[in-house]
């Protein structure tokens, strides 16, 4: 079975300073479909290079990454923008949400980039909002809603375009112990339904909840410890 993602050999250099910085070092890992993956490690360890090359924002040094069997490291800027738009759903510490739309509305954005009819990105933004649990919060802005609510919106906006992994950047960071608990209940769901996830987080009780976890340490690969069979 193809994985769902394969990173291969993948490094990432900058140059700060007049030195160079090596973010990531020859990191290899598969991701089945299916699969629930925490990435985790200290300050400094790669995570957040990691993130961005995953997410298609930057450009690995070296290595390859495949989603399915296109290799994303060949793909012109342009592809990548349809890439990040189609295939990858993004959940953030901070939500992202727009204040000035209500939650359908920010539910649907990503597809009114695409140009899908109104009344079908509106069916399934709906859908998409009762299945997150705010079936009645509809009509309501970002600001009238509380974190974890916010939260379960962005999750909802990252599955709009029924997309081939989501990619999640320490979606409990701001939330307390008990928010906390009912988002991860929430992508632990999202996952036993089928959808791959791969999230990076520096809470250890949050990273045993998944299937998997990675860490990184000094930009390699410290450690692949399979908790949950796929």
């Amino acid at each position: 079975m193809t994985p769902a993602v394969s990173i291969q050999q993948l490094s990432k250099e900058y140059a700060m300073d007049g030195e160079t910085v090596h973010a990531l070092r020859d990191v290899s890992f598969d991701v089945p479909e299916g699969d629930f993956v925490s990435i985790m490690g200290s300050s400094g360890s790669g995570k957040s290079t990691l993130l961005n090359l995953l997410g298609c924002l930057d450009r690995p040094t070296a290595g390859r990454i495949l989603l399915g069997e296109d290799d994303v490291t060949r793909l012109n800027d342009n592809r990548l923008s349809e890439i990040r738009a189609t295939r990858i759903g993004f959940v953030f510490q901070s939500y992202n949400l727009i204040p000035q739309l209500t939650v359908l509305e920010n539910i649907e954005v990503p597809l009114f980039y695409q140009g899908t009819a109104h009344g079908q990105a509106r069916s399934r933004s709906r859908q998409l909002a009762d299945m997150v649990g705010l079936g009645d919060r509809l009509s309501h802005r970002p600001t009238q809603l509380s974190g974890g609510q916010q939260q379960r919106v962005a999750i909802a906006r990252s599955l709009i375009n029924d997309p081939y992994f989501i990619l999640a950047d320490e979606p409990t960071g701001n939330l307390d112990s008990a928010t906390t608990e009912e988002i991860l209940a929430l992508l632990v769901d999202l996952n036993q339904q089928g959808k791959t996830i791969i999230m990076v987080t520096h809470e250890p009780d949050v990273g045993e909840r998944t299937k998997r976890v990675i860490r990184l340490k000094d930009g390699r690969l410290h450690s692949d410890r399979r908790l949950v069979e796929v």
